[in-house]
């Protein structure tokens, strides 16, 4: 039942920072995905990388509070079809982490494949540099969750190099060149 929680909150973290065009929605987006990730990781591979992903993911939405468009700016105009993408990519990753594959571990395939879709989306439909690189943090971090699936002793190896990604991507501050 925590497994299944945790997926819940992991999906909606990645909804918010689909949803938001602010520095503070997503922070609030990337926190709130990571707290799912990290205990899904404990679960899966261990303290080591549960903490891994957890400290990598306060890293990067910290750095994320200080550059980006200020606010929340959650919803903004326009912003139905990336709703309707986050439902649909709920629905469908449900689905075929309950339905069409076997074995344990339901809630890590789910939380896998919503959050790397997600952030794949996010990455590609990003106009800004901050939306970008809060993506490029929850995708590094949660193809490190998908490497702990179905594996006997997964090693934190993949959790921390994510989480050094994700706390990188988060602090970086791209400057606007303007040509004379």
């Amino acid at each position: 039942m925590v497994d299944a929680v945790a997926a819940f909150v992991a999906w909606l973290g990645a909804s918010v920072v689909v949803l938001a065009d602010g520095r503070r929605g997503l922070a609030l987006g990337a926190a709130i995905s990571v707290a799912g990730m990290a205990v899904l990781a404990l679960d899966a591979a261990g303290p080591e990388a549960a903490a891994s992903v957890a400290l990598g993911g306060v890293v990067a939405a910290a750095g994320r509070l200080r550059s980006g468009r200020g606010g929340w700016h959650i919803m903004p105009a326009g912003s139905t079809p990336r709703l309707v993408l986050c439902i649909a990519a709920a629905l469908l990753a449900l689905w075929i982490a309950a339905a069409l594959t076997t074995g344990p571990a339901a809630p890590l395939r789910f939380t896998a494949m919503v959050v790397i879709g997600l952030s794949g989306a996010r990455v590609l439909g990003a106009d800004e540099p901050p939306i970008l690189f809060t993506a490029i943090g929850l995708l590094a971090l949660a193809i490190a969750l998908a490497a702990g699936i179905g594996q006997i002793a997964p090693t934190p190896w993949p959790f921390l190099a994510a989480a050094v990604i994700a706390g990188l991507a988060g602090w970086i501050s791209p400057r606007t060149v303007a040509a004379a």
